[in-house]
């Protein structure tokens, strides 16, 4: 998928359109994305960065980073995508003067949106007003209890078997993977510690079953209280697996919360019991 940061860059040429910030990109999104496919022009995204919410001021706990966010969009099978960066200039763009700056330069033909869809300052312009102003529109009915927001709760909540019925895949929490007190390593269960990208969103603390890299892994979220942790951490053994993922970025499935993360009589305990959340997370299955 070709990625655009101005429409200049993309050319001239009869589009498709689905416009959203798509977090997430869940089952609703994946309507909304099918839609811009079957107008059988060009399939374009246009989707914004930050999260228009935040851009205004007001907190988000993001389900997904702009290049995850972009790398599902890809996996859906759009074949290009234009990012803006959603500022209060652009927030003041009245609907007529966002069609200009926007979907005219991309030569769009039809816009596909959500049924509740809405842009322009002040939320005033909707599909309606776009059909007047030349486009071919199509509405893409709501998928009932989909959101981003229920899957927020979900997730937050640790459930993550709730929330990937809702996305159509697994959830997932990613970072970079940084150096730790490589205490993991002397138990016997190394773990890549990840630096989570501040405003995303990261569920309950405890041990989760999952996946990355391609191995099966078992996955702590918390602040490792038996030794007195206070900074949360979000740290992965991946199972029978060996070598150095230090810089890289891991996406992390979380498939099952497996229990609460807690302190133990001794480290021998620990290690039992390390033992056995990587025993159930090598034979756990995803959700979806």
């Amino acid at each position: 998928m070709k990625v655009a940061r101005d429409p200049a860059e993309l050319g001239a040429r009869p589009r498709g359109v689905a416009i959203g910030t798509f977090d997430g990109v869940h089952l609703g999104h994946r309507r909304v994305l099918d839609a811009a496919q079957a107008t059988g022009r060009m399939s374009t995204v246009v989707t914004f960065d930050p999260h228009p919410r935040i851009a205004l001021g007001y907190e988000v706990e993001l389900l997904t980073t702009l290049e995850r966010r972009l790398e599902l969009i890809a996996e859906a099978g759009i074949e290009e995508a234009l990012v803006i960066e959603f500022d209060l200039e652009l927030a003041q763009l009245g609907p007529a003067e966002f069609v200009d700056a926007v979907l005219r330069p991309l030569s769009t033909d039809v816009v596909v949106a959500g049924a509740d869809f809405r842009f322009g300052r002040g939320r005033s312009g909707d599909l309606a007003l776009l059909a007047e102003l030349g486009f071919e529109t199509r509405v893409v009915p709501l998928v009932e209890g989909i959101s981003s927001s229920s899957i927020r709760d979900l997730f937050r909540a640790g459930e993550t078997e709730g929330a990937a019925r809702l996305l159509g895949r697994p959830p997932e929490v990613e970072g970079i993977v940084v150096s730790g007190d490589a205490r993991g390593g002397t138990l016997g269960f190394p773990t890549a510690n990840l630096r989570v990208q501040a405003d995303l969103l990261v569920p309950a603390h405890g041990i989760y079953a999952g996946a990355t890299n391609g191995h099966r892994a078992a996955i702590s979220i918390g602040t490792n209280p038996h030794y007195g942790g206070q900074e949360r951490r979000v740290e992965a053994h991946l199972i029978d697996f060996s070598g150095n993922l230090y810089g890289r970025r891991l996406v992390l499935q979380l498939w099952r919360r497996l229990r609460e993360e807690r302190a133990f009589e001794s480290e021998a305990a620990l290690v039992e019991q390390i033992a056995r959340d990587v025993d159930e997370a090598r034979g756990a299955r995803p959700p979806v």
